[in-house]
């Protein structure tokens, strides 16, 4: 039997906001004896540049210039480089119990992975895995994944490029990965 996950569609708000709640959803999965469910919360964020664990390289310097684009600008936990995420972006945070499902984050990343592809090929846009995480077309970025685990319960996720205004990844190497371009749905769709 599938497990069921509650969908909570936030609309647009804060990446402040949206942390927030996912820590909110998360120490209840961890305090809790069995009663909650698994969320998916789905955002769409105000101009926000997010950097994971794994960069050390923002100055400050480097900060202030991003917030003076008129984005937002934060440190997390989860894995992986900096992105950005704002209007035109669909942003899932799965907020699950690993345990329920399989417990290792290898698998879990890949679920998410093929989850996106198959949206992609829904939409008639060949879409794969590389070396590199996330969802590519061709060598160009059209989903970015960064998630943390913590005593297999997951916050964070994944960010879908739906018509997002790609201008804002101009202003940072996406996810540190030099040399590749960022896509949307609307740009590789031609159409909004």
């Amino acid at each position: 039997m599938g497990r069921i996950a509650k969908i909570l569609q936030v609309g647009r708000m804060t990446y402040e906001s949206a942390l927030k709640l996912q820590k909110l959803l998360e120490a209840h999965h961890k305090t809790s004896k069995g009663g909650i469910h698994d969320v998916l919360i789905l955002v769409e964020h105000t101009p926000v540049y997010t950097v994971g664990i794994r960069s050390k390289d923002y100055s400050k310097e480097v900060e202030d210039k991003l917030l003076s684009l008129g984005a937002d600008f934060y440190r997390t936990n989860r894995g992986g480089l900096i992105t950005f995420h704002g209007p035109g972006q669909l942003v899932v945070y799965p907020i699950l119990n690993l345990k329920n499902y399989q417990p290792s984050i290898r698998w879990y990343v890949s679920q998410i992975e093929q989850t996106v592809i198959d949206v992609c090929k829904e939409l008639d846009i060949e879409a794969e895995t590389s070396p590199h995480t996330g969802v590519w077309v061709e060598d160009r970025k059209i989903c970015a994944i960064g998630i943390h685990g913590s005593r297999y319960i997951t916050t964070h996720g994944l960010a879908l490029n739906c018509n997002t205004d790609l201008e804002w990844f101009s202003h940072i190497v996406p996810c540190g990965i030099e040399g590749k371009e960022v896509t949307s749905l609307t740009k590789e769709l031609k159409k909004e």
